[in-house]
C-alpha cells in the first residue's frame, strides 16, 4: 500500500468508506444525501418540471426513483454528491399512457 501515490491512496480510502445508496431508505440516513435530494426537488420545482393534478380515470401513476452518484476530482477526493429523480418510463403502457413515440 505504501508504494502507491498519496493521491491514489486517498482515492482508494474514499471509495472504500463512502458508498452510493441503492435505495431512498439508505439515502435518508445521511445528511449529505438528504441535502442533494432537497436541492434536486427544488430545481425541478423551479424549472416547472411538473404540474400537480388529479389522476384521470383509467390512468395509472408512473412511478419514480432516485439515482445516487458520488462525483470525484481527478485526485480521488470527492467533488460532490449527486441525486437525480427519474421517472420509471418503462412502466408506461402503449395506448393508455401514450399513443405514439417519435425520435
Amino acid at each position: 500500500y505504501s508504494h502507491l501515490s498519496n493521491n491514489f491512496q486517498s482515492f482508494i480510502s474514499s471509495i472504500s468508506t463512502i458508498t452510493e445508496p441503492h435505495s431512498y431508505a439508505e439515502a435518508v440516513k445521511y445528511d449529505c444525501w438528504k441535502k442533494v435530494m432537497q436541492a434536486e426537488l427544488e430545481a425541478l420545482t423551479l424549472n416547472n418540471t411538473w404540474t400537480v393534478t388529479s389522476l384521470p380515470p383509467n390512468k395509472h401513476v408512473i412511478g419514480c426513483r432516485w439515482i445516487y452518484k458520488i462525483k470525484y476530482h481527478a485526485d480521488g477526493n470527492i467533488e460532490r454528491y449527486k441525486a437525480r429523480l427519474v421517472a420509471k418510463g418503462y412502466t408506461q403502457m402503449e395506448g393508455l399512457d401514450y399513443i405514439a413515440t417519435f425520435s
